[in-house]
């Protein structure tokens, strides 16, 4: 037997050496090696995690909601109107004692608070009150707010998303990087999007357009495709997969009607224009209100009464511009209303949602603005277009609102079609959609939102600024006056823009450019501090190089980062030229690392 292995070994190696693999094996290899670059694998595992803890947590938030407390409420206030009142007044004050007191922030929840973890905190979402947030949603919805699910759903899964990064991460077994963290944030997002409106392609769609006004989040659509399909099935099977809003599709539409619905979008355009500037308004005023958080939710909740007595008062029915309002589609749609009907319906929605959210409710606005403006293009296609298919201006409403008001235009019209049903709205509903926000400019709903993704060096993606960053920090003693800033300058000084401590404290960062704003005359008497610009970004310095640059030329960027370890030590900085010269270095097969790997920290009065 010996003898025999020894032969198999001897043929083994010889076809192993044989020049035809000798030269092409390296190849495939090298082919092999550039197709999974990415390590997209990883997210096949980690992804449907993601979507069946999402999937659960939203499966069991409907269930609280629709089920368990807005059925039976909204019940009681369609047989005694007056408890309308007493209703929302009780359940917004419950919503604003709990984000007083049991969150660090009670202005910072819902869709927002995703938004700006994404583009601010690198995707890390705290933690610890994530019951409390969930708790004060449902105190919001389930009492008769002008909102609906989305708002706990896409920050219930974004917020399980950035939790699962640093339990995955700690365990240490995907070679997760801190970008990542950003790519589950918006995975989670979207599975919950996905899984509380029964539409995973909208919830892919919509979680890409949601961090900014006219870009995507590309990195994040394969996770979030898995995620959202994951999450639907797990939603789905314990509360079925029938569309949420189901009504019948128009079989077709003529040219007429596609110049008609250019119209509606133009119209609507302009309505969601106003609405989101004067939610902002409203939600600015909120915010800088010294008042106690639940003192101004209670406010909030009596006009959120109001609005739902005024329509009660003229139109006795089960419709009301209250709460959810899931079965508001089929009402408006299933039953006869006049134009004037509708669109008082529609503005009373919108109020609703400017005293619910701007008050600091806790949730989202995206089915308020889904029902204003179905409402709107049901009025629109009655009184006007006089057309036999109604439904379809309904629908194209639908999208033309969500499309101007979140700057969602392909979230809008994708779930047109799939939350309805009505696939043949979808080239109507792109043509509504589409003048609806261009005509809305960049008013967003979303405070939050950004105008477009920073561009990205791909040929950084595997280095941390780290590597980049200066270490000889030339920094200003705050209290320096200008004058003697200036006489300690040299040619050998080349920054424009220096770190400003006070001792041992980081008070921020002072430019060449604040001080030539303050007459040469008061040097004398304007010290550093004065002019320190208090809002400098600080990272770690295991943070990605692309998400560096995206914080330096994105459109609320600073020209400099501080570099600064867990311990607040601070141990260097960045600037868009460091970066250049390293992507140089890069290409040029350069190594990118310092010369050595101490500070060398230097005050300019030394």
């Amino acid at each position: 037997m010996q003898p025999e292995r020894k032969i198999q070994n001897r043929t083994a190696y010889q076809i192993l050496k044989h020049p035809f693999l000798r030269k092409y094996v390296p190849l495939v290899h090298e082919d092999l090696t550039a197709v999974y670059a990415r390590d997209l694998q990883k997210w096949l595992i980690i992804a449907p995690i993601i979507g069946v803890m999402t999937g659960v947590t939203i499966t069991a938030i409907a269930v609280i909601i629709l089920n368990g407390v807005w059925t039976p409420v909204f019940s009681y206030y369609l047989h005694h109107h007056w408890a309308i009142v007493p209703g929302l007044l009780a359940g917004f004050i419950l919503t604003g004692l709990i984000m007083q007191f049991f969150t660090p922030d009670p202005d910072e929840h819902s869709t927002e608070e995703i938004v700006r973890s994404y583009h601010e905190h690198q995707g890390d979402v705290d933690m610890r009150p994530f019951l409390p947030k969930l708790l004060a949603a449902i105190a919001t919805v389930g009492c008769g707010g002008s909102a609906a699910l989305e708002g706990p759903s896409i920050y219930g899964g974004g917020a399980i998303g950035s939790w699962m990064w640093a339990r995955l991460r700690s365990a240490g077994s995907f070679r997760l990087d801190a970008r990542d963290r950003r790519i589950m944030l918006i995975c989670g997002a979207a599975a919950g999007m996905s899984a509380v409106f029964r539409a995973p392609l909208t919830g892919i769609v919509f979680s890409l357009e949601m961090p900014y006004k006219d870009d995507l989040a590309h990195e994040a659509l394969l996770p979030s495709l898995i995620a959202s399909v994951v999450s639907f099935m797990t939603l789905s099977s314990f509360l079925g997969s029938a569309p949420l809003f189901d009504f019948a599709a128009s079989p077709s539409f003529t040219r007429t009607d596609l110049g008609w619905c250019a119209l509606l979008g133009l119209i609507i355009g302009l309505i969601a224009m106003a609405f989101v500037v004067t939610f902002r308004r409203a939600r600015t005023f909120c915010v800088d209100m010294r008042a106690p958080h639940w003192v101004k939710l209670a406010v909030g909740g009596l006009l959120t009464a109001f609005c739902g007595l005024v329509f009660l008062h003229f139109y006795h029915g089960s419709l009301v511009p209250l709460g959810p309002n899931y079965e508001a589609v089929g009402l408006i749609l299933g039953r006869p209303h006049s134009s004037v009907e509708l669109v008082l319906f529609g503005l009373l929605k919108l109020a609703g949602t400017i005293f619910t959210l701007g008050a600091g409710g806790v949730s989202a606005m995206f089915v308020p603005l889904f029902l204003s403006g179905g409402a709107f293009g049901l009025a629109f296609a009655q009184s006007i277009v006089h057309s036999a298919t109604p439904a379809l201006y309904a629908a194209v409403g639908m999208a033309c609102f969500i499309s101007a008001g979140y700057k969602t235009p392909l979230a809008a019209v994708v779930f047109v079609a799939e939350a309805t049903g009505g696939h043949a709205f979808i080239i109507p509903g792109l043509i509504g959609a589409a003048v609806a926000y261009a005509v809305s400019g960049d008013a967003s709903a979303s405070g939050d939102q950004r105008l477009h993704e920073a561009i990205k060096v791909q040929e950084l993606k595997s280095i941390s600024v780290r590597e980049v960053m200066q270490q000889q920090l030339i920094s200003i003693p705050a209290s320096l006056t200008l004058r003697e800033f200036a006489a300690t300058l040299t040619p050998h000084v080349h920054h424009e823009i220096f770190p400003v401590f006070e001792g041992e404290k980081l008070l921020g960062t002072c430019s060449l450019w604040a001080m030539s704003q303050v007459l040469s005359e008061k040097w004398g008497a304007v010290r550093v501090a004065e002019i320190t610009n208090h809002q400098v970004y600080k990272i770690s310095p295991d943070t990605d190089v692309m998400e560096a640059l995206r914080l330096l030329v994105g459109e609320h960027s600073q020209p400099i980062l501080l570099i600064v370890e867990d311990r607040g030590k601070t141990v260097g900085i960045v600037t868009k030229t460091d970066i250049l010269k390293a992507l140089k270095l890069r290409r040029d097969n350069l190594p990118t690392t310092g010369e050595d790997s101490e500070l060398h920290h230097y005050s300019l009065t030394e």
